[in-house]
Parts: C-alpha cells; structure tokens; sequence
C-alpha cells in the first residue's frame, strides 16, 4: 500500500489546516490509519488514529478537541482536520496504515511520506 500525504504549510496560530492521504489500493480500506508527527530529534508521536470503518477513534491528549481524523473508504482517503492550531503543533506529520488499530508507530506497516506543518506564533 502506497500513501501520498498532502502538502502541509506555514500558518498562523490559531489558524486550521486539514491534511489528507490517499491509500493507492483498495485493500487499504481495511486497514487502520493514523497520524504521527515528528520533531527533528524526537521519536515520531501519536496523534490520532480511525478504524478500517471509522467507527472509532483515539487521539493523543495534546490534540483531543482541536483535531478531527476521519476517512472516506470509496476515496481511499483520510484526513486530519486541524483546528486552533499552535506553534508546538509544528512538525513533521506521517499517515500510516496498520492492520489493526493502534497507537504506536510500531504497529503500523505503510508510511506515507512527511508532510511539514508549521504554526508560526
């Protein structure tokens, strides 16, 4: 399963951005997704993940109330609604595919490729 993360982008805080990934297969649809971001120097971390049906979701506490995973199965596609986004929500951000859902990387097989958002203050 190949991944294509959307372009991120330089914003204001306070500003929203949504991210989109688009799977290349139809299978991935029965895949688990996440998001993970990474700082330059730091292990990639959790941010939010959605069940091969979208029934369920978790979120990392630091972005609970502000950001929204979702994901259309006939467009192979997830998202990432960000909203009153800060400046320590700046990072390098990772869609992932996984066969069951999880909150570590480790768990999860697909990458796609770093998308950089930057919340400037």
């Amino acid at each position: 399963v190949q991944l294509q993360a959307s372009r991120g982008g330089l914003v204001q805080a306070g500003d929203s951005l949504t991210l989109s990934c688009a799977a290349s297969e139809r299978s991935s649809s029965g895949y688990a997704r996440g998001w993970f971001r990474q700082v330059l120097g730091n292990e990639r971390e959790f941010v939010a993940a959605i069940s091969w049906n979208g029934d369920t979701t978790y979120y990392a506490g630091s972005v609970k109330g502000r950001f929204t995973i979702s994901r259309d199965n006939t467009k192979r596609t997830v998202y990432l609604q960000m909203n009153s986004l800060k400046p320590e929500d700046t990072a390098l951000y990772y869609c992932g595919a996984a066969p069951v859902l999880r909150t570590t990387h480790l768990a999860y097989d697909y990458w796609g490729q770093g998308t950089l958002v930057t919340v400037s203050s």
